[in-house]
């Protein structure tokens, strides 16, 4: 390579301790909060739950991916960048789908269970991102764990709008709309960190 060889293993930056922690600690939570909202789910027959639901798990398995690869030279982090964010549009295309088979079997969810639910992941997600805010300048891989916790805690507020809504309509269309807008947020930050990832590797 062009800096003749700083991106080897042997020569990457030591990992920030605080960083290390603060990835265990939002990789605990996001696995436990994955069974709790898939669980609340399917009881409340949600697809906006769902898709958060799944989405948790998509960001459990980062931040453990980005604890393997913590330390590890920054070409290898730019390419975990770009599985990663490849995994987010892949999340977004899932949620379409879901969306449009939820729509054609006109099910109205159970808005209670979702805006009790959304409310507990939002504390969660708002207490991961805080501590994840001052790592947010870093690398594409860096990068793409803050883009990921800022979009779960814009997502659980969208969850709570929908049970709103569909408390409101008595129809399941705002359950519908939240997912496809979290949908769309998936396939942007994806884009964002696939561009990011990209340039990092042409540069190395």
């Amino acid at each position: 390579m062009s800096d003749c060889g700083c991106h080897s293993i042997d020569h990457a930056p030591p990992p920030d301790p605080g960083y290390r922690r603060a990835l265990w600690i939002a990789l605990a939570l996001n696995a436990l909060m994955f069974s709790i909202e898939l669980l609340a789910s399917f009881e409340a027959r949600s697809v906006s739950l769902l898709a958060d639901a799944v989405d948790f798990l998509g960001d459990a398995a980062n931040y453990g991916v980005a604890l393997y690869v913590l330390g590890m030279a920054p070409a290898w982090r730019s390419r975990t960048a770009l599985w990663k964010g490849w995994l987010m549009v892949g999340y977004g295309v899932f949620v379409l789908g879901k969306s449009a088979w939820q729509w054609s079997a006109n099910i109205v969810p159970e808005p209670v269970i979702m805006g009790w639910v959304s409310l507990l992941a939002l504390a969660v997600n708002v207490g991961v991102a805080a501590l994840l805010y001052a790592h947010r300048q870093g690398d594409a891989q860096a990068r793409s764990v803050w883009l990921c916790s800022r979009n779960d805690a814009i997502g659980n507020l969208a969850v709570m709008a929908a049970a709103a809504g569909v408390w409101a309509t008595a129809q399941g269309w705002p359950d519908i709309a939240v997912a496809l807008v979290l949908a769309g947020l998936a396939l942007s930050s994806g884009a964002s960190v696939i561009r990011h990832a990209r340039r990092e590797l042409r540069a190395a």
